[in-house]
């Protein structure tokens, strides 16, 4: 951006894995810089190619492509892979030489450096060490004092419009809730919080630098953060006169009040998103989300009393254990926000607009139902148009993902090193920019996969038996495999595990802090 070379001329070239279906676009980079795709075809004076965020917790898809991965947060270890880098780039060393060398660092992976057998069934049996002077588990790094971390404050701002085109407010890391679903609930533990003064601090350097007029307070669930009436207050004191909003993404349903709402709405009104992810409290209570219908409705009352006359409603399909009537039950709930409405307006639903979603559940690595297997594209599509005949209601509109799309996001994020092969085979017949649907190419890839002897199958719908190696099996994120088993066989007796403030459950985490999460 500051300079316009070529990035082949860099020294790295780092993506952060957000989403498993933007890898054929990391290949289709590489190739458009001039960079080789495999990291095997890289020769001296080509740069390193590397890679961290969520989606690097099954490094194995890009083990062939990615040079080394960092696992867990970046503050720290980054500049000990520059300092490594200084001194290996005075001594005019091999390529071979640096990865050698970063190795040794906590939290790095360096692929080449390890290999997978498989029994004849084409499970893992293995993945070991080419040699003992590598870890045999590479363990994530975690920030344990966040406030004394770098924060960038000077960020480019785009002539054009982007995604998230506002100031992003960092609150915290972590969560306590535990939804056994979700990936990142596990993976960022332990929770650290920044403190409100300095959040207030960031937010004014941010705001004179940038010019933005919205700031949106970040993190895995916004309301758990400790000091939020505190921050909240500071921010719109100084922010309301400059006409700069506040955002509040990532609300529970269940922690919605009308103090929040109203400093939701100080400068001008944003939309609201409610995610209860399942139609029944059986359901709600085996992905442990807990909050209740009555949670929920309470939230949208308290929204619709507010003035908003629209609310857009998360549900997940395909859950372990779901049945139909937990289907239906999405449906029964969107009738009764509806209702809300109604009572609240004196029966009447004008500009009234109840937008429900639904995606598909996707089993992730580190996660309780990281053993289950997803449901089959054609019951993606049962259910799907088993929901949407019982959506029909004027003040209700229903969007849902592409079931092809989730099948392809499973393989990959359970995918070991053959699927990596797959990769680059779909990518040659064009598979790029997935995540768009004018440009997805579902056809191709399944032509990649039998091109290749892959059964896309054999990762996505296959449930998984406790004991099993895990491409995965190798990292270590702090939480243990016995605690998440636990939480499996927990899930499916319909049993909710409380919140991490309310009592430790044992993940492990705390380990990485050297100490208890909370005093």
């Amino acid at each position: 951006l500051e300079s316009r070379d070529p990035i082949k001329n860099f020294d790295f070239i780092g993506f952060t894995l957000q989403y498993e279906m933007s890898y054929t676009n990391i290949i289709n980079m590489l190739d458009l810089a001039g960079v080789p795709v495999l990291s095997s075809d890289r020769k001296e004076g080509h740069p390193f190619v590397c890679a961290g965020g969520p989606c690097a917790y099954n490094p194995e898809p890009l083990a062939d492509i990615i040079d080394f991965f960092m696992m867990g947060e970046g503050e720290e270890i980054i500049n000990e892979v520059m300092d490594a880098y200084s001194t290996w780039k005075k001594e005019k060393a091999s390529r071979m030489d640096f990865l050698d060398r970063i190795a040794s660092i906590p939290g790095i992976y360096v692929p080449c450096f390890y290999k997978t057998e498989y029994n004849a069934d084409g499970t893992i049996a293995s993945i070991k060490p080419v040699s003992e002077k590598y870890p045999k588990k590479i363990r994530k790094r975690i920030i344990k004092d966040l406030d004394k971390t770098f924060y960038p404050d000077r960020i480019i701002v785009p002539f054009t419009g982007i995604v998230h085109d506002r100031i992003m407010l960092e609150l915290f890391r972590g969560c306590t809730r535990g939804c056994r679903f979700c990936q990142a609930g596990f993976v960022y533990r332990p929770v650290r919080e920044r403190t409100p003064e300095r959040l207030f601090e960031m937010a004014l350097n941010l705001e004179e630098n940038t010019g933005y007029d919205e700031i949106s307070l970040t993190s895995l669930s916004t309301s758990d953060y400790t000091g939020l009436k505190t921050l909240t207050d500071k921010l719109i004191e100084e922010m309301e006169p400059r006409k700069v909003n506040l955002a509040l993404p990532s609300l529970r349903v269940d922690s919605f009040s009308i103090e929040l709402m109203k400093k939701a709405q100080k400068v001008r009104k944003s939309g609201l998103t409610f995610a209860p992810e399942a139609g029944t409290q059986r359901l709600r209570d085996i992905i442990n989300k807990g909050v209740t219908e009555e949670d929920l409705l309470n939230s949208v009352a308290t929204a619709f009393k507010g003035g908003w006359n629209g609310v857009k409603l998360y549900f997940m399909l395909g859950l372990p254990d779901e049945t139909y009537d937990d289907i239906e039950g999405i449906s029964r709930l969107a009738f009764k926000v509806v209702d809300t409405y109604m009572d609240i307006n004196g029966g009447k639903g004008k500009g009234l607009n109840v937008t429900v979603s639904t995606s598909f559940f996707v089993p992730k690595p580190f996660t309780p139902f990281q053993w289950e297997a997803q449901d089959t594209i054609d019951t993606f599509r049962e259910k799907q148009k088993f929901l949407n005949g019982k959506l029909k209601n004027r003040y209700i509109s229903y969007n849902w993902h592409d079931p092809e799309l989730s099948f392809l996001e499973a393989v990959l994020s359970r995918g070991d090193r053959r699927v990596g092969k797959v990769l680059v085979k779909a990518w040659e017949k064009g598979c790029k920019f997935d995540s768009w649907a004018e440009h997805f190419k579902f056809d191709a890839w399944m032509e990649a996969f039998n091109e290749c002897g892959v059964d896309p199958a054999f990762y996505a719908n296959r449930k998984r038996l406790y004991g099993e190696v895990f491409p995965w099996s190798h990292i270590d994120v702090g939480v243990t495999e016995k605690f998440l088993q636990k939480e499996n066989e927990k899930a499916h007796r319909q049993e909710p595990t409380p919140n991490c403030r309310e009592i430790c459950s044992g993940c492990g985490a705390n380990s990485l802090k050297g100490g208890a999460c909370f005093e």
